[in-house]
């Protein structure tokens, strides 16, 4: 697992919590904020320090 591949984690699981806590407390700005963040850490997990991973998809 190479440093894009955990920063990649590390924001899907601070994004998982915000987006917890949000729903909790009934902030919605915090749950967007999680969701954006999971969203995040999502391709860096997937392709780590590849280049072109994921261009040009829609």
């Amino acid at each position: 697992m190479d440093r894009e591949h955990v920063k990649g984690a590390a924001d899907k699981a601070k994004g998982a919590i915000k987006e917890g806590a949000g729903k909790l407390t009934g902030d919605k700005g915090m749950e967007a904020e999680g969701k954006i963040d999971k969203a995040k850490g999502i391709r860096p997990q997937r392709c780590g320090g590849r280049e072109g991973c994921g261009a040009g998809r829609r």
